[in-house]
Order: C-alpha cells, then structure tokens, then sequence
C-alpha cells in the first residue's frame, strides 16, 4: 500500500464512523512547503463534528497515526502533517511500477462497463478543418483515460452526412461537376462546388429551390440523388481516415446522422404516445420552460425532422445496442443548450439511464486572440498544419541530431505530438492559442519537452552496460530522487481525477511536472556513478520512462526513445 493510501487509510482508523478512507483521501493535500511534509490532512471538517478547536483535532490524531511508513507524523496548526519513510516508500514504488510496467496507475472503477463517446463528427463533403481538431484529440484522450480505469470505451464519429446541404451540393455538381476532375481531390473540388453554390444563388434565388428539390429526391430515395449522396460520402471518409491514421485515432463505428433516418419515425410516436408533443408555429416541440429552457424543436411544419430528433434517435440506439453505463458527447461548448434540451427529453421519457448522459465542452481553437478564420471557401486545413508540424520537426531534428535513426519517424511523432499536447494541456473549457513555432518548442510547457525528457531517460539506460531491470533496489532518501518518487507515486490518483473531471489537461499538466523533476534529478544526480545505489537510481530512471511513455499513450502521443 503507497504512502498516501496508508496515511489515509490511518486516520479514517482514528477518525471511526466520520470520514471513509476515500473520503479521506479526497481530502488530503501537499504541504506547500516542503520542510512542511509530504502530506498534509486539514481537520476544519471534522471540528464541526467534534466540536473541538481544529488545531487540537490535528494534535490528537498526529499521536495516533504510526507506521513503519512514516518517518513522522506531527500537527501544524489545523494540519496533519506526514513524513513519509523515504527509503521504505520509494522502494516500494520502483518495485511497483517495474513489475506493472504500462498498468501501472490503472483504476478498476469501470469494471468492465461500457461508455460510449462521441466525438471528431467532421461534415461529409468539407474539409476537415481545425476546427475539428479539439473534439478528436479530447475525445480520443478521454476514451483511453476510461479505460485505463476500467471501463470499455466505444469510440463513435457521428458523421455529418445528412440534410439539405447534400440538395444543394448535389445541385452544384449537376450544374458545374465534372467527374474526372472531381475524382483527382475529391474534397478540394466538392468544396469549390459548395462554394460556388452559394455564390450563385445570391443572383438566383432558384438554385435554393432546386436545392430543396434535389435533398427531397434523396429523402425520398431516388436512385440518382443516393448514387452521388454515397460517392460523397465514401470519398470523404477515405480522406477523413487518412487523417485519423495521422493522429493515431480509431473508431468502433462511423454511423453518421443518415444511419437514422429510418429510426426517427419511432422516437416521434414514443414522443408521442407520451403526450409530450405540443404544436409550436406549425411544429412540433417538447416544452421545457418548468426548466427556463427555450422549447426542443423535434420536427418543422412541412415534417422535417432535426439535430435533436436525430440525437434522441441516437441516443435510444445506443443504450439498447451498448447498455452503457455512461455516454459522453465531445462537442463545442456552443452546442451545450442543445444537450441540455436533449438530456431533459430523455427524462421525460422515462428513461432512467439519461442520467447518465454527459455533455464534455470545449473552446475554440485561437489565431493571435482570434477564433481561426473560415471564410467562405478558406478553410484552414487540419491535415496541411499536421504535415507542416511534421516538416518543422524533421527541420529542427537535421539541425540538432541529423544522424538520429529513423529521422522521420520521430519528425511524425513530435510534430503530431506537439499539436496534440497544445491542444490537452489546456482545460477543454477554455480556448487554445495556436502556434506551430511555440508548439514544438524544446523546452517549456510543450510536448516535445515531455517527449525528449523520456528520450532523455532512454538515453541514460542505453549508457548503462550494468543494469539489467532486475537487480535488488535500495530506497533513495536524496531529495532530488525523492521528487521524482513522490511524481510516479502521484499518477494514479491523477488519472482518477482526470476521468473525474473530464479533464485529459490533468495528465498533461502532471507529465509536464514529472518531466521537470526529473531533469532536476537529471542535472542534480551523478546517476551512471559506480556505487551501491547506481542499480537503484538507474531503476527510477527507468520508471520515471514508463510512466512518462503511458502519460503519452493516455493523451494519444507518441514517445520516441531518441531525439
């Protein structure tokens, strides 16, 4: 049992029947100053209990909390502070992370349920713009977080391929189309169709309605709308799929919104047969307004349906096909009315499981303060800023290590890396500043720091010709050995609370701090010194490399050995 748990584990035995030992160790803190301890329990809660001054609580339970794993427990003011047996503790955890190696930090809290989690969700026929990177790259962290605590993930991109856009689209290419040129960079010339639509039809009101014409034709099944409708769709996602291939990013299903169309019909009557359906301007709404919220829109006056008929559809599909325990929609914090509304009609309808519906939302992505442009027909394009990341890192490799090995295997790594690890070490609710040049910095609070800092410590057990991983350690009671150990101590309690609270930037935010511990350790430490604990500090290199390398996984980076 590590430290933590223990001190934890101790004062729920001396505070019986008022705080749980997970309460407890949701309470506990790091001291602020080191001299201070390594853990500290406040006692404000329990006076109200005991009705008691909390510095004498402090005292009372600072005698009573012994172990061989503390070296001491004393009382400051309204704290219990622990000094945790550095030789015993650290021991212990190298012994553990070596025997576990990438399981290390691994939670049960899932017991092997299913949470199904929606995210990416680009639009069929468009470019995959950056303004779909922060949904892809949260959602695919946030899937392997779940299941680094128990849980199975079942990752779903709810394409964009349904509605009056494919009118208008197939409108354009009738118009303006030409196979063979279309063929060569389908997305590019489908773009420029759309584009060109909506330019035309500024001066010609008709191409609206031929465009309401055509998607009413494929709403209706006619064989020449669907023919093209799943050309379009084919082509895009063989160029969507060439991208995720580049983020290392998969998916258990692509049932985008015309995977529903057949479905809708029953969430209306089960709307219905609820009486929850009332006439709104010649539609059809679910009020909400004992919740102060605007009315959900579930299908217009000519029988349209919308968004929410389609995310109720969804919905009630998934929990019958997964039986999740939980489902998670990564989408743009702009759309968090519309989940709200949707969660509350699944309420309504009494389904009991819609409590277990999570909206995750994100911020923009921001180009000198500003949102990124899109104008019309400028899109900026996600795979182009990949590629260009990738050719930056090839760049600066040549320049600082140009007889590295697998030279572009690393520029891949580090480049995509370095998007990735911008975009999560912020929190998805706040907007992410984009800068290629600042991203793949080599220092500072940059993924290619955390990636070099374990090529770093790859490098040092490579110039290692004695250790082996498996002769017997001694504890190290050195302070800069001990920072690292109280680093690698902390990671499973950090991937609890990144899944808690839906937050990849909490593992991020903690690899970062684990990597500059560990370079202190580094520029501190004469570790390749031939001595009794070389085995021993070689053994926290090769932790500090593991956890490193899993915090990677986790955030869905790669870690290269060399840089």
């Amino acid at each position: 049992m590590k430290g933590k748990q223990l001190f934890a584990k101790k004062i729920a035995e001396s505070t019986v029947g008022v705080l749980t030992e997970d309460e407890v160790l949701k309470r506990i803190e790091l001291p602020k100053y080191q001299e201070q301890g390594d853990l500290a329990f406040p006692c404000f809660e329990l006076a109200k209990v005991y009705k008691k001054n909390p510095a004498s609580i402090a005292t009372e339970l600072a005698t009573k909390t012994k172990s061989s794993y503390f070296s001491k427990v004393v009382s400051e003011g309204p704290y219990v502070n622990c000094f945790l047996n550095k030789k015993h503790v650290s021991k212990e955890v190298l012994a553990e992370i070596l025997t576990k190696k990438e399981a290390y930090g691994s939670l049960t809290i899932g017991q092997g349920e299913k949470v199904t989690i929606d995210f990416s969700s680009p639009n069929i026929a468009k470019p995959f713009s950056m303004g779909h990177l922060r949904s892809t790259v949260i959602g695919n962290a946030y899937a392997n977080i779940l299941e680094k605590c128990g849980y199975k993930a079942i990752r779903i991109n709810h394409l964009g391929d349904w509605g009056t856009q494919f009118g208008k689209l197939i409108t354009a290419y009738h118009r303006w189309g030409n196979e063979q040129i279309v063929r060569q960079d389908p997305i590019k010339e489908l773009l420029k169709l759309y584009v060109r639509f909506h330019e035309e039809a500024e001066v010609d009101s008709m191409l609206e309605v031929e465009g309401r014409l055509w998607f009413r034709k494929l709403e209706q099944g006619d064989k020449k709308a669907l023919e093209l409708w799943q050309w379009f769709r084919e082509v895009s996602l063989e160029e969507f799929k060439g991208i995720y291939k580049l983020l290392n990013v998969t998916f258990d299903s692509y049932n985008g919104e015309a995977f529903y169309n057949d479905k809708m019909e029953d969430t209306i009557q089960l709307l219905k047969g609820e009486r929850l359906l009332s006439t709104s301007q010649g539609a059809e709404v679910v009020t909400l307004e004992e919740h102060n919220l605007p009315p959900c829109l579930i299908q217009k006056s000519d029988g349209a349906t919308l968004y929410a008929t389609r995310d109720l559809t969804a919905a009630i599909y998934r929990h019958k096909k997964y039986q999740f325990a939980k489902s998670v929609y990564v989408v743009g914090q702009e759309q968090s009315l519309h989940f709200q509304q949707i969660f509350l009609v699944l309420r309504k309808l009494g389904f009991n499981w819609a409590s277990q519906l999570e909206h995750l939302p994100f911020g923009f992505i921001l180009q000198n303060g500003k949102k990124m442009s899109t104008r019309k027909g400028k899109v900026v394009l996600l795979e182009n800023v990949l590629r260009e990341a990738i050719a930056m890192a090839e760049k600066s490799i040549e320049e600082k290590n140009p007889t590295l090995q697998n030279k572009s295997k690393v520029a891949h790594d580090v480049g995509i890396g370095a998007i990735i690890f911008q975009d999560l070490k912020t929190e998805p609710q706040h907007s992410v500043e984009f800068s290629l040049e600042t991203m793949l910095r080599f220092e500072g609070a940059t993924g290619s720091y955390v990636q070099y800092t374990h090529a770093r410590a790859c490098s040092i057990l490579r110039k290692s010709n004695r250790y082996k991983g498996n002769e017997s350690l001694d504890g190290l009671a050195d302070e800069p050995s001990w920072s690292v150990v109280k680093k690698l101590m902390d990671f499973s309690s950090k991937v609890q609370e990144s899944y808690e609270q839906a937050k990849p930037s909490e593992i991020a935010t903690y690899l970062l701090s684990l990597c500059r511990e560990f370079n202190k350790y580094y520029a501190h430490c004469k570790i390749l010194h031939e001595d009794n604990k070389l085995a021993s500090r070689l053994a926290l290199v090769e932790c500090a490399a593991i956890v490193i390398k899993e915090g990677l996984r986790l955030l869905g980076m790669q870690a290269p050995s060399e840089m």
